[in-house]
């Protein structure tokens, strides 16, 4: 008895159970529905075609209107500029039904479900035309169970508003088809180097296989995939009755030519710090190239408008950069930055053509410092260790190690002093005395000092005192290290955005800015006056600008091609109080007649007063509170010098 009661009592609970969960999965689903006919009702859609041209606006460290991001998305064409084969190719692959259903297809996503899984890969996806596109124009790039909601609902409603071709003429011009390419006239240029109206079936299919995923589709980057991609496309066709097996089998081996005529997709000012925003905003905040061109973001960054300006006029003028042996025009890339913040203020990240996105050399090369590395890795660890700019340091030749491995570096221009003041090491730039005193502090010092100004290096050898550190290096990275010096023993992480705000008024986080303490204000002090010396008297000397102070090391890497005297690569990074700057020129790939005659001295660090030069309005302080070099620890021969000097100002 007691058991059929329990039994009863189980059935009865389990009956209320199922009642609640009834329910309470009615009050959600009406609520869910209350809420999704509220906002079809109260969305703006037949402004649609105004919301697809979103620009995303940069502003500068003072928070005013600098440049802006924005889709080639003016250079749209009608439906009738769009060869059918093209609007055949994008419906089969994307929405087969799209003439069919009313915004939202339930066919569709158990139809492309069940393709997906009997073709072992994704060819067709669940979102409608219409659904892709209210994420392009209306909707934020959030991705939320609200966002699907949201998206279905103002599909059934833009199906209300615009008839198909105007649905399918608006998806078409806005969708993106990687390489800066929004739309398919920008598309057919930056491909196949022609007006989308004069494409044909094979470059048809092609740009259609690439919609859902253009890293990977795109023939400029995939050839093998994107040809694959329109295997698909055309199987698509066929299935769908837009062409027959025997036109897709032909198309398929029809072979296409690429040709890029496209423009610049960015409209404004300051493409290359507009390029290093973008990378940034990827990275950092986690936003999409899509998001950034199309979704009308404020982007607050630390762009100081003079300063590019002035850093981009400098880069105009062809006359202050060497060229190679060749009579070929070298390149070269600047960054420059704000000391006290870490914010990068102005940066060029190649000569010539802008390329939307393409390879910066100020911010994405990996190059050998040269000798811009010694003070970091060698010269600051031995001042912590006791030495002092007077301390005189060994300059003959010599081997390090024994036998097979041992490592024998030796000066520039093959001259040895025997002896010299490790200020003068470091004005001249003397190879032998850097070494050497990085084997007498110690490697293990020298490496930790590398870490704290920045650098993450697997090499463990004495090399390193002379730039071959592993991984490479940029010069963003070498003037972030340099910020040490100028801001007095703190290292001040470089950023370009200060906060994003989203087209609906949301903040992503602001970058907090980064510190760390590297050294003493005392070590970086001095530092600081042995580097005046290689401005003042040294290897820097072309770096002068007057009423400025200016520190900064020089570095030089040579030609790694047996029987070549020449350099691979020249940098300088220089500071003042206020400013810290990393230049480099060189060649993109080294040859037996691709390389640069002269040093550093004749490239990067006249250029670096070049640049100072023109921006000198807006530097700031230029003076340092540093104490100089003791002067009357010269040696010997130094002092004879100076005396000799001195008479002969007397006589004449």
């Amino acid at each position: 008895m007691k058991v059929i009661k329990r039994f009863i009592k189980h059935i009865w609970h389990k009956f209320h159970m199922t009642q609640i969960t009834i329910l309470l999965s009615s009050i959600v689903l009406l609520v869910g529905l209350g809420f999704g006919f509220y906002f079809m009702k109260s969305a703006d859609v037949e402004t649609l075609k105004q919301g697809l041209s979103q620009s995303t606006i940069i502003y500068d460290r003072d928070g005013d209107k600098a440049s802006k991001l924005s889709a080639n998305r003016t250079d749209s064409v009608s439906i009738d500029k769009i060869p059918e084969h093209l609007q055949e190719a994008i419906v089969a692959v994307e929405d087969s039904r799209f003439y069919e259903h009313g915004g939202f297809d339930v066919k569709g996503i158990f139809r492309a479900a069940f393709t997906n899984v009997m073709a072992g890969s994704r060819v067709q996806g669940a979102s409608t035309i219409t659904q892709q596109l209210t994420k392009n124009a209306l909707l934020s790039p959030e991705k939320t169970y609200r966002r699907k909601i949201e998206e279905l609902f103002l599909a059934i409603e833009i199906e209300k508003v615009y008839k198909k071709e105007e649905i399918l003429e608006m998806y078409l011009n806005t969708s993106y088809f990687g390489n800066g390419a929004w739309g398919v006239q920008n598309a057919a240029k930056k491909y196949f180097g022609k007006d989308v109206s004069d494409l044909t079936r094979a470059e048809s299919s092609m740009l259609a296989g690439m919609v859902k995923a253009p890293s990977r589709y795109n023939p400029i980057d995939n050839m093998e995939n994107a040809l694959g991609r329109r295997k698909v496309v055309l199987n698509q066709m066929v299935k769908y009755g837009y062409i027959t097996q025997q036109q897709a089998d032909e198309t398929a081996d029809t072979s296409v030519v690429l040709k890029d005529t496209s423009g610049d997709p960015l409209k404004g000012k300051y493409a290359h710090f507009a390029d290093a925003v973008i990378n940034e905003a990827i990275s950092r905040f986690g936003l999409t190239q899509d998001d950034l061109l199309t979704q009308g973001y404020n982007i607050y960054t630390t762009l100081d408008q003079n300063i590019q300006s002035g850093l981009e006029d400098v880069y105009e003028n062809s006359s202050v950069f060497p060229q190679t042996v060749s009579g070929e025009d070298a390149q070269s890339a600047t960054v420059l930055m704000d000391p006290k913040t870490g914010g990068v203020l102005a940066v060029v990240g190649r000569r010539g053509e802008h390329v939307f996105r393409g390879f910066s050399f100020a911010t994405q090369m990996k190059k050998s410092p040269g000798s811009t590395i010694k003070p970091l890795v060698v010269y600051t660890p031995a001042l912590e260790a006791g030495y002092k700019p007077t301390d005189m340091l060994k300059d003959e030749p010599m081997t390090f190690g024994e036998g097979a491995g041992g490592y024998s570096p030796s000066n520039f221009g093959g001259t040895y002093e025997g002896e010299v003041p490790m200020y003068r090491a470091v004005e001249k730039s003397l190879n032998i005395p850097t070494v050497w005193l990085l084997d007498q502090i110690g490697l293990t010092k020298g490496l930790n000092a590398l870490h704290r100004f920045g650098f993450k290096t697997e090499d463990e050898t004495l090399g390193i005192a002379l730039g071959d550190i592993k991984p490479r290096v940029s010069p963003l990275q070498m003037a972030e290290a340099y910020t040490t010096f100028s801001n007095r023993g703190i290292r001040k992480e470089s950023f370009f955005i200060q906060k994003i705000v989203g087209p609906e008024g949301d903040i992503k986080p602001k970058w907090e800015t980064k510190e760390v303490k590297v050294t003493t204000k005392e070590v970086s002090d001095t530092m600081t006056s042995m580097l005046l010396g290689v401005v003042e008297r040294g290897s820097g000397r072309k770096a002068q600008v007057d009423g400025i102070d200016i520190a900064g090391k020089t570095g030089s890497t040579q030609v790694p091609i047996e029987g070549i005297t020449g350099t691979e690569d020249q940098w300088f990074v220089g500071y003042t109080p206020n400013l810290v700057g990393a230049v480099w020129v060189g060649v993109e790939e080294v040859s037996e007649t691709n390389y640069l005659s002269g040093n550093s001295s004749d490239g990067a660090v006249p250029l670096f007063a070049e640049i100072v030069e023109e921006i000198m309005p807006d530097i700031g302080e230029t003076s340092f509170d540093v104490d100089t070099i003791d002067q009357d620890a010269k040696t010997e021969e130094e002092n004879w010098y100076d005396r000799f000097v001195d008479k002969l100002n007397e006589w004449f």
